[in-house]
């Protein structure tokens, strides 16, 4: 694993604490020596001049007190999800930290048009400052108009929203998917020595996260390995089930295949059901993928999955920070980029207790 190098990070000052995060129910328990650095979302420094920035001035909003004014998160998707777990357990948990007694908290249950209406039901509800998850990055101008009218800041979190920061939302929280995307092809082309037939179980359609996985994957193979051949293309939905659906075709359709890069570890856990059913051998065919849960670190261990890149969820103590630090008037940029680490069959053992 290529780890960056801490020296080249600026550490988030707040950590979640010993809680940590909720587990699903294939979820490995954290052990007692759960590292603490695996609570916390770390900032990449920015390379060459400093992008867009945004000041309370600029925005034109008014200061409030984030512990007495009430504040709304939108969750966009079911929490069967284990990142969707954790992020809003981080969300929830640092807001009670903080001592920010108003914190409403919404679920859109995988559909758009319910967080849209999740989300006016808390602009309505007198909300002072937005987190929102997006389930997809475009048709957000009805909420985009109400919060402008009010001057309510929106933090969108791991996923983007096709808008203008500082006008229409204030920033994105999340993590460098198309990076994520081309790491993971490092680790394909790793895998399998350069050459062979890869299959794309691609995540949800309309949002910024699937695009940029997908074209940094490509891109990283088209430069790097001309002898990987990408056959097959199919949406997994980010979802177990339909992950496993998809490879049970995929394997039907082109048994010769040698990888399958899923674009979330539901998926790429989906696959390994669908692969046991096939009566494969574990590490028969490499897996790769992006997210970090506890289940497909524990598959890495046991041979099922090559290698995970992270997308750490963790977003309550940056998300807090980045509006504290609004409120009191400091600039803040555009888009806060965290730094994820990976995951293999070097570390997947002894970090199983760092994972979500």
């Amino acid at each position: 694993m290529k780890a960056h190098p801490r020296t080249a990070l600026v550490a988030l000052a707040v950590l979640l604490g010993a809680a940590g995060c909720a587990k699903s129910e294939t979820q490995a328990t954290a052990g007692p020596g759960e590292a603490a650095s695996a609570q916390q979302q770390v900032v990449q420094t920015p390379a060459g001049s400093a992008g867009p920035t945004c000041t309370l001035d600029q925005f034109g909003g008014t200061k409030f007190d984030l512990k007495t004014a009430t504040v709304g998160f939108s969750q966009s998707e079911k929490e069967a999800n284990p990142f969707r777990i954790a992020e809003t357990k981080s969300i929830k948990d640092e807001a009670a930290k903080l001592g920010i007694a108003a914190l409403k908290v919404t679920n859109a249950q995988s559909q758009f048009s319910k967080q849209i209406t999740d989300v006016q039901q808390l602009i309505a509800q007198g909300v002072k400052l937005l987190v929102i998850a997006p389930l997809n990055s475009d048709g957000w101008e009805p909420v985009l108009q109400q919060a402008a009218a009010k001057k309510i800041p929106i933090i969108t979190v791991d996923r983007k929203i096709n808008a203008k920061p500082c006008s229409d939302y204030l920033t994105f929280i999340g993590s460098d998917f198309y990076e994520q995307g081309k790491r993971a092809a490092d680790q394909m082309i790793n895998a399998l020595s350069g050459k062979g037939k890869v299959a794309i179980l691609l995540g949800a359609p309309g949002n910024n996260v699937t695009t940029e996985r997908t074209n940094g994957f490509k891109d990283r193979i088209k430069e790097k390995a001309s002898d990987i051949q990408i056959s097959f293309e199919q949406t997994g939905e980010f979802a177990r089930e339909k992950g496993q659906q998809v490879t049970e075709q995929l394997i039907q359709s082109n048994p010769d295949i040698n990888g399958i890069y899923a674009e979330n570890d539901e998926m790429a856990l989906g696959a390994v059901t669908a692969l046991k059913g096939a009566g494969k051998d574990p590490g028969a065919i490499k897996i790769v993928s992006v997210d970090g849960t506890r289940s497909a670190v524990q598959a890495i261990a046991d041979g099922w999955l090559h290698a995970v890149v992270e997308s750490n969820p963790r977003f309550g103590p940056l998300a807090f920070e980045t509006a504290r630090k609004f409120l009191d008037g400091e600039p803040i940029p555009d888009k806060v980029i965290i730094s994820d680490r990976e995951y293999d069959g070097s570390n997947a053992e002894a970090s199983l207790g760092e994972a979500y």
